[in-house]
C-alpha cells in the first residue's frame, strides 16, 4: 500500500462559478511513466472509496501490470482525502463546502497529468461505480486524450432511479432534515452513517446473494453479522459531510451537461473516440445492465460486456474472485 502524494491545485474555480479555496488532489501511483510517457492508467476512485482501496485491480503481473504501466490513482474532491469538509480549515459542512462536478474532478486530474509529467494521453481510463462516471467523463471531455476506457458497474449519467435511491442515503446523512448534523453531534452523525450501511446492504447486492447467503463466503455467520460488521463497518470512520459531497457529485454526473453537448446525451457519447467498453453487472440494483445497454447503444463501436454475476454492484470492485477473472479476461482483450 502506497501512502497519497498530494497536488496543490491553489484556489480552484469549479463549473458551478464556486471557488475552492487551496485545493487539494491526493493521489497514488504505481509503475514508471515510460519515456515517450504512453503507458497512462487513470483509475480514480469511488463514493467514499480511497486510493488503497483500488489496489486489488493492478500489480506486477496482473492485467494491469505495473512492471508495465504507470497507474496513478486520483482520489475525488470529497472523499477525506483530497479536500473535504473534514480536512478543510474553513469549509467544515457540505452546505459550506461548494458544489463540486464530475467535470471538476477530471479537469482537475488532467492539470495533475500535465503538471506533475507532462502527461497529456492516456492509454487507459478505467473506473468502477463513480470511477466510471469520470472514465466516460474523460471520453467525453477530451475525446482526442483517452486511447480507452472500461467503465465498471457505472455510467455516463446518473439515472432517474439511482438518483432516487440517492436520496434515501441523503435523509440517512443529514436526518431527515436539509441542515448538516452538527459534528458536535456525535451521536446523532454515528446513527447517521449505521443507516447509510443498512441502506447500502440492500442496494449494492442481489437479491440471489442473499438467498444463497453468500455473506458467508465473506466470513459472516449470520445475516445480522454481516450487515453490523461489513455495511455498518464500512462507513463507521466515514465522515457524514464527506459523504454528502460526494453523493451530490454523484447524483449530478452527466457527461451530456456541459455547454458543449446542451444536454445531448447521443451527441456526447457519440463524441468518444476511445475505445470503450461497459461491463455492467448482470445483478446491478442501480447502475443496471439496461441503462448501460443504453448507453452502450450511443457510443461508436463500443462493447457492451456484461459480469455474469449474483454479487450486484459489488461485482466490479474485487470481492468475487469469479468476476474479477471475467473483468480482467475482458480488460485485457480490449487492451489488445
Amino acid at each position: 500500500m502506497t501512502a497519497p502524494s498530494i497536488f496543490d491545485a491553489g484556489d480552484l474555480r469549479l463549473e458551478s462559478g464556486a471557488v475552492l479555496p487551496g485545493a487539494k488532489l491526493a493521489y497514488r501511483t504505481h509503475g514508471r511513466l515510460s519515456p515517450a510517457r504512453d503507458n497512462v492508467v487513470l483509475n480514480p476512485t469511488w463514493f467514499a472509496g480511497v486510493g488503497s482501496e483500488n489496489e486489488w485491480f493492478f500489480g506486477p503481473g496482473r492485467v494491469l501490470d505495473t512492471d508495465r504501466y504507470f497507474v496513478v490513482v486520483p482520489e475525488l474532491l470529497g472523499n477525506g482525502v483530497s479536500s473535504s469538509p473534514s480536512n478543510h480549515p474553513e469549509l467544515r459542512s457540505w452546505d459550506a463546502f461548494p458544489r463540486v462536478s464530475i467535470r471538476d474532478n477530471v479537469r482537475l486530474q488532467a492539470r495533475l497529468l500535465e503538471e506533475a509529467w507532462d502527461v497529456r494521453k492516456l492509454k487507459l481510463a478505467i473506473g468502477w461505480s463513480m470511477g466510471a462516471l469520470q472514465a466516460f467523463e474523460w471520453g467525453t471531455l477530451f475525446p482526442d486524450r483517452v486511447d480507452t476506457i472500461v467503465a465498471l458497474c457505472g455510467s455516463a449519467r446518473t439515472s432517474p432511479h439511482n438518483w432516487v435511491f440517492l436520496e434515501a442515503v441523503k435523509a440517512a446523512l443529514t436526518g431527515g432534515r436539509e441542515a448538516p448534523i452538527a459534528r458536535s453531534d456525535t451521536a446523532g452523525r454515528r446513527a447517521a452513517l449505521k443507516m447509510v450501511g443498512r441502506i447500502y446492504a440492500g442496494w449494492a447486492l442481489s437479491q440471489g446473494f442473499y438467498r444463497q447467503q453468500r455473506w458467508r463466503d465473506l466470513g459472516f455467520n449470520s445475516l445480522e453479522e454481516f450487515i453490523v460488521g461489513f455495511w455498518e463497518g464500512l462507513f463507521a470512520n466515514k465522515d457524514v459531510d464527506d459523504l454528502m459531497v460526494m453523493l451530490l457529485t454523484w447524483q449530478t454526473a452527466d457527461v451530456s451537461s456541459s455547454p458543449t453537448y446542451n444536454g445531448d446525451l447521443g451527441r456526447a457519447l457519440a463524441s468518444i473516440r476511445a475505445r470503450t467498453l461497459v461491463m455492467p453487472s448482470t445483478t446491478d440494483l442501480y447502475f443496471t445492465a439496461e441503462d448501460s445497454a443504453a448507453e452502450t447503444a450511443l457510443v461508436p463501436d463500443a462493447l457492451l460486456r456484461p459480469i455474469p454475476s449474483i454479487f450486484g454492484h459489488a461485482a466490479g470492485v474485487g470481492v468475487n474472485p469469479a468476476d474479477t477473472a471475467f473483468i480482467e479476461k475482458a480488460v485485457a482483450e480490449v487492451l489488445r
